[in-house]
């Protein structure tokens, strides 16, 4: 609920009393704001890294300019400087093209050498063995060098052995595996690997610019409707060559996730999902004939989600899935079989990390958003069922860490209006002692900026929160503009209830006046699966009505000067932003669409069609999402911001809209970035803060920039 001294500021009835007292505190300058900030308004403070063991935890403490690890006692509290990091394991690494191998005690040893580069040398459990990509066919060496072996022969420019087609590496294997498509076993004896056959996918053009005649780089790119790779699973054993391919025909239109091996090595267990992607099968697959057996399966009206991380309990007592097909994610202890054991939690309602499970105590620790949906609390619940127990406190947002064992934990918690702190607990939820509080001796004597969290209803009547950032001696008599940054997507929410530093460039705003707003839509996680479940075929309209409505309940309050109703983000931020300007022309005034979605047609396969079905079954809905379709619409300013070289959401996007706008005589602002991807690093990315502030002074404060920008950008 919103406090009654939430309620109060944003009805704008600020007493004379209160706004007299702000201005006496001091303000920070702009040197403080953009170079150095004052000290002791909100001081570093230790950080916790991780458990020694399950009753010692480690904690680095600044000192100086660095910060150095401790070794704290749970009990006493008692800390001792941490020895330094030694080199105690085994790593492979690529340089200079080639693998090298480093043992434990720092003796390297050279294992490839070659003019072809090799990628994603990976150990093996035993650390005996390497197993590596070169030109899209898969290897083993050991770590001596000898003994190598390739167990395919037929890799080329579209055929990718252990190497992931673009689709894969982007939106299910995850760009965190550098595109590795190949997992050892617990036992070290075999490799499960993926095949792709990009041959039928078409290819996406991206121009270079450089040099005098410039060059294109070609992709695989498989758009909404077009082929997708024909993916294949084998198994080879890691002493010799011979593949065993898993049961499943190539060339069915279908999906493959990220497998899971057994413990004991003897069985694979593979996700597969229709191209619809509403039905998901877990199979366990025999490695020596490749025969499969479904475990479980899963349908949903809409879409649904890759399992990745399920818990694999000791001695085949079974498995715990996370799944949100009752609407909302909760966990299912289930048996090896795929039978359901009990469902450990329930509710309108989400759990988030499943953190821990104690299999003596038969019980598991998890985070979920229980309380509030803007925060995360840390629970536990038995295997046999019950209810969840709180073990955290007071209406916070936790960050936990878990002792190994469970014993303990250790909370970074804060709101919007208290700054972080730390405490250690027990497994009770019992606070055994404070840790930190990153409030400093000069942060009330300072006029910052408040941020409240308050909720809007939608149209049809849901309630959803956004957070108000107003600006410093705020006066509710007055209008000002409003600048509102948004990601968007499904499932990736931005409003919580933690502390945001009121130092920075949100300062800097503040005390120029503008009103700084985030809001969460209905698919944002707020509403579990039941609220993404509005979105489906019909990818942002649901989203940008709703950023319309909490518009216009900002607009009650008296102090927005409509205007003025500025919007910015990238990617799906992007998106929102450029449907901001031409679809909802009448709310929004002003918008940087940064590397946007323009035509979800554009997009991936994968991505797009788990929400929006393929254009060919749902051409409506394509173009009802679509800012091209309202590109007539747009009367504010809108400035089209894109990298010429950008692989995810490539600049044909932006490229299509400023035709459409071009075609209608229309007044927009266009900025390029060559050879930038998918956002700007180094020198554009300096100068895309430069020109997103050139265009704050221009548009929202109507003055000229201060003098002070101009030289702290030399």
């Amino acid at each position: 609920m919103i406090n009654k001294s939430r309620i109060i500021l944003l009805a704008g009835t600020v007493c004379l009393s209160a706004s007299a007292f702000s201005q006496q505190k001091k303000e920070l300058s702009f040197s403080e704001v953009y170079e150095k900030s004052p000290k002791d308004i909100i001081n570093a403070i230790p950080v916790q890294r991780g458990w020694a063991d399950d009753t010692h935890y480690i904690e680095y403490r600044p000192e100086g300019q660095q910060s150095k690890p401790y070794t704290v006692d749970v009990k006493t509290g008692n800390a001792v400087p941490s020895a330094p990091a030694q080199v105690n394991v085994a790593t492979v690494t690529i340089k200079n093209r080639d693998i090298y191998y480093k043992d434990a005690q720092g003796t390297e040893t050279r294992i490839t050498n070659d003019t072809i580069e090799e990628k994603n040398p990976t150990l093996s459990p035993d650390g005996k063995l390497i197993a590596f990509t070169r030109n899209n066919d898969l290897y083993k060496a050991d770590i001596t060098g000898k003994n190598e072996i390739r167990y395919t022969t037929d890799g080329s420019d579209v055929i990718y052995n252990g190497w992931a087609s673009w689709v894969y590496y982007e939106e299910i294997l995850g760009r965190a595996t550098r595109y590795k498509a190949f997992w050892w076993s617990p036992d070290s004896k075999r490799l499960a690997f993926m095949r792709f056959d990009d041959s039928q996918v078409p290819v996406f053009p991206i121009y270079n610019s450089s040099g005098q005649h410039g060059f294109l780089e070609n992709t695989r790119y498989p758009k909404p409707g077009d082929k997708n790779p024909e993916v294949k699973m084998g198994i080879v054993n890691a002493d010799r060559e011979g593949i065993v391919w898993t049961d499943f025909n190539a060339k069915d239109d279908q999906y493959f996730g990220t497998p899971f091996w057994m413990a004991d090595s003897k069985t694979l267990w593979m996700q597969w999902m229709n191209r619809d992607q509403n039905d998901l099968i877990i199979y366990s697959v025999t490695p020596t004939d490749g025969k499969k057996k479904v475990i479980y399966e899963e349908k949903q009206k809409t879409w649904i989600d890759w399992f990745d991380d399920m818990y694999f309990l000791k001695n085949g007592q079974g498995f715990i899935l996370k799944s949100d097909k009752s609407g909302y994610g909760h966990f299912y202890y289930m048996d090896l079989n795929g039978k359901l054991k009990k469902q450990l939690t329930s509710g309108k309602w989400r759990v988030a990390n499943l953190l821990m499970v104690d299999e003596k105590a038969q019980e598991i620790f998890f985070t979920a958003r229980k309380e509030a949906t803007t925060r995360f609390d840390l629970y536990r619940v038995s295997l046999k069922g019950g209810e969840p127990k709180r073990l955290t406190f007071g209406n916070y947002d936790h960050t936990i860490s878990l002792s190994p064992n469970g014993s303990y934990f250790i909370s970074n918690f804060s709101n919007l209006q208290t700054p972080p702190q730390t405490a250690l607990l027990d497994k009770n939820g019992k606070i055994i002692r404070q840790l930190a509080n990153s409030k400093g001796p000069e942060f009330s004597n300072y006029n910052l900026p408040e941020t409240n969290l308050v909720y809007y209803k939608t149209r049809d009547g849901l309630e959803l929160p956004m957070t108000v950032t107003l600006p410093l001696n705020f006066d509710a008599s007055k209008k000002y503009p409003v600048w509102i940054s948004i990601y968007g997507g499904p499932d990736a929410g931005t409003v919580y209830d933690r502390f945001k530093s009121p130092v920075g460039q949100n300062y800097w705003w503040a005390k120029e006046g503008v009103i700084q707003v985030a809001i969460d839509n209905r698919s944002a996680g707020h509403l579990g699966k039941t609220g993404m479940n509005y979105i489906y075929r019909q990818l942002g309209k649901y989203e940008i009505d709703d950023y319309v409505d909490a518009v216009n309940f900002l607009k009650t309050k008296g102090y927005v000067n409509e205007n003025k109703v500025g919007i910015t983000g990238g990617s799906f931020g992007g998106y929102i932003t450029a449907m901001a300007l031409t679809y909802a022309a009448d709310v929004f005034t002003h918008g940087i669409a940064n590397f946007s979605p323009t035509d979800w047609a554009l997009y991936d396969t994968h991505y797009t069609e788990r929400f929006m079905d393929t254009p060919q079954d749902n051409a409506e809905g394509y173009k009802i999402t679509a800012p091209l379709t309202y590109a007539e619409k747009l009367k504010g300013t809108l400035r089209i911001v894109h990298g010429t070289m950008d692989d995810n959401v490539h600049m044909q996007n932006s490229i299509q809209l400023v035709n459409k706008l071009q075609d209608l005589n229309k007044h927009f602002e266009f900025m390029l970035y060559p050879g930038e991807r998918h956002g700007f690093r180094g020198a554009k990315s300096r100068h895309s803060a430069q020109e997103n502030t050139r265009f704050m002074y221009q548009y929202m404060l109507d003055k000229p920039l201060p003098a002070e920008f101009s030289n702290y950008w030399k």
